[in-house]
């Protein structure tokens, strides 16, 4: 797993660095490049990311979208569905979907956001296809894993993914210092077992490995 070194604080993680931490080819980051070039250029006209992060923008959200890649190594790409629920500017599945991990579907219901990544993956030849509803209004298909960030708590998450959650789906959320309260209260509903990495990018931020999940009861 990369890792960042003490003395690389936010200000300091260019673009340059991001390719020497992740080592991802030179094609590869051709078309994180564009996605970059795009998202700055989107957000002076539409709020898709918060502003105060932008100047963080490589360590933010790229190398933290980025950290999930560890857990979908050694897939047949071919073959897996990856599912991103409010998938927003496209983090983290646009990110990992230029790494070639799988078919990811970007479930987002606001418009504006939509057609950004629409443009994103035009430009970059990604393979992502958008769902610009929401997710409650999808008819379920079959995807082996489950991804979000920064979208709700995971009592919520599960809820939101219970339609398509299977005895073998994998959920793979990135969460921040709120985490251990968040399993606390989703086990009054769900039964689960859930393995913790603490995250690359942010301090007190970790990504939770959910497997195993059982609904217990609607959320009230």
């Amino acid at each position: 797993m990369p890792d960042i070194s003490p003395d690389i604080t936010p200000e300091r993680f260019t673009e340059k660095i991001f390719a020497q931490k992740t080592g991802v080819s030179r094609e590869t980051m051709a078309n994180i490049h564009i996605y970059a070039s795009l998202l700055t250029k989107w957000q002076k006209k539409i709020n898709l990311v918060s502003q105060s992060t932008m100047p963080d923008l490589w360590l933010r959200h790229f190398y933290d979208s980025f950290q999930l890649k560890a857990r979908l190594a050694g897939l047949n790409a071919e073959k897996t569905k990856i599912l991103d629920i409010g998938s927003g500017a496209g983090f983290p599945g646009l990110l990992l979907s230029m790494l070639g991990l799988g078919e990811f579907h970007m479930v987002e219901s606001n418009n504006k956001k939509c057609a950004f990544m629409r443009q994103v993956i035009r430009e970059t030849n990604c393979n992502a296809v958008i769902h610009n509803e929401r997710i409650e209004n999808i008819r379920p298909f079959h995807v082996d894993y489950i991804i979000s960030r920064a979208c709700a708590p995971l009592n919520k998450l599960l809820d939101l993914a219970r339609n398509f959650i299977h005895d073998d789906t994998v959920c793979l959320f990135l969460k921040g210092q709120t985490a251990e309260e968040e399993i606390a209260d989703a086990r009054r509903c769900w039964a689960f077992e859930v393995e913790k990495f603490t995250s690359i990018s942010q301090d007190r931020a970790m990504l939770l490995k959910v497997s195993h999940i059982k609904a217990l009861r609607y959320v009230d």
